[in-house]
């Protein structure tokens, strides 16, 4: 698990607060990488973990209570190996309350299928469905709509 504390970029404070945490749950290196970075150079989160794939995810989030911090902000990868995004879903529900209370989850994909984005509409513990890259743009977006003061 990674732990990054940011302090970048263009971050509006009197739009928004700051988010504490942001977990980015996805299996591929450079796409975390530059999730990461676009995520640093906005400067809406003070700190960053990532988690190569669903079952990493969900030991992080049942973690050591001093180790954990409860992630404003969760990008979810759909086609990962071993536990897919839809099995980590699956294993999210089952979460204690405190665990996932006021977490917004982005199904964060390359998938091109629309029914994975009308699945996605009947579960409620996702916020919304978005394609790969992350960008300023669609984070600003994203932010505006589930964190505007």
């Amino acid at each position: 698990m990674n732990l990054v504390s940011s302090s970048y970029g263009s971050f509006n404070e009197e739009i928004m607060k700051q988010l504490n945490c942001v977990l980015l749950i996805d299996d591929d290196e450079p796409t975390n990488f530059l999730n990461k970075l676009t995520l640093e150079q906005s400067g809406c989160a003070r700190h960053i973990r990532i988690a190569p794939g669903g079952q990493a995810a969900l030991d992080y989030l049942q973690g050591d209570p001093e180790e954990y911090l409860r992630p404003d902000l969760i990008f979810l990868d759909i086609n990962m190996p071993a536990m897919d995004g839809w099995e980590f879903l699956e294993k999210y529900r089952e979460l204690p309350q405190e665990k996932k209370a006021d977490t917004v989850l982005i199904m964060l994909t390359t998938s091109l299928n629309p029914d994975d984005e009308k699945r996605t509409l009947t579960i409620p513990e996702v916020s919304g469905f978005e394609h790969k890259p992350l960008n300023q743009v669609r984070l600003e977006r994203l932010l505006n709509r589930y964190f505007k003061n």
